[in-house]
């Protein structure tokens, strides 16, 4: 069932700020941290699993951090969305739960039919998309920041 978690929400920030943010070195979990107040043991529960799932790809060492595993424009919000339903598996879904005969044969069906709405939008949206919403609503970069393009 599609929950809006925090850590859906989380996932989602987290790889808009790499998106947003890269420069020319990766981007580390604590500026993650420290741009978006996601507590680090969601973070770095997410970023595991957003490598593991192809979105991401870690770097290791003292100038380690995340990277894109693909363009912004070929990431979708529906993908990441996944990934945390993948982590979060575990937890009942609302399928599983008993009730009502109105519940079981008319309520949930419509949230379900909600649920398949929401992802099919969720999956034309990129993370280019988000980034584009970003430079639009007037928020800085750090990594173009620090981009130097002379010669």
């Amino acid at each position: 069932m599609l929950r809006l978690s925090k850590k859906v929400l989380f996932a989602i920030e987290a790889v808009l700020d790499i998106a947003f943010h890269a420069g020319a070195e990766p981007v580390q979990s604590r500026e993650i941290t420290r741009r978006q107040g996601i507590p680090k043991r969601y973070l770095e529960q997410a970023l595991q699993q957003l490598v593991r799932h192809d979105i991401l790809v870690g770097t290791r060492g003292p100038k380690g951090g995340y990277r894109l595993a693909k363009e912004r424009r070929r990431i979708t919000v529906a993908e990441i969305v996944g990934v945390v339903r993948t982590m979060e598996a575990g937890k009942k879904d609302m399928d599983s739960l008993e009730g009502s005969e109105l519940g079981q044969k008319v309520v949930q069906p419509l949230w379900s039919e909600l649920q398949d709405v929401a992802l099919a939008r969720l999956a034309t949206i990129t993370i280019d998309d988000l980034c584009s919403r970003a430079d639009q609503a007037g928020i800085n970069s750090e990594g173009r920041v620090n981009l130097d393009f002379t010669i």
